[in-house]
């Protein structure tokens, strides 16, 4: 019998596997993104201290427009850079999250690096 791939399980996996790699810093926190069927969401942590900094997602009252396309997720990283840029944050390391560099998850990089993050 075959049996189904769990790809929520290989996702998981894939992200324990990114996470024992990358921290992120005061100095260069980590852009963590999130991807739902209907939305996404990123934040900016400083994994030393344990805090989040920054967050952004598609649920806020002062988003407008289709929340789970590319769109969003380009506007979902403008927001979340210029959120970023108040708080003096520049540099970040991107943290996918498991997911692949593509669609939503690039056009969330896209955004956040036309807003003025470096990573």
């Amino acid at each position: 019998m075959v049996s189904k791939i769990d790809k929520k399980a290989m996702r998981l996996k894939r992200h324990v596997r990114v996470r024992g790699k990358i921290s992120g810093t005061p100095e260069c926190p980590r852009l963590n993104v999130f991807r739902s069927n209907a939305n996404i969401y990123a934040q900016i942590i400083d994994d030393v201290n344990g805090v989040t900094l920054v967050s952004a997602n598609t649920l806020e009252k002062t988003f407008e427009g289709a929340t789970g396309n590319a769109e969003a997720a380009k506007k979902v990283g403008l927001i979340i850079a210029e959120r970023a840029k108040e708080k003096g944050i520049t540099q970040v390391v991107f943290d996918r999250g498991g997911y692949v560099y593509h669609g939503r998850v690039a056009a969330l990089a896209e955004g956040a690096r036309e807003g003025g993050l470096q990573f």
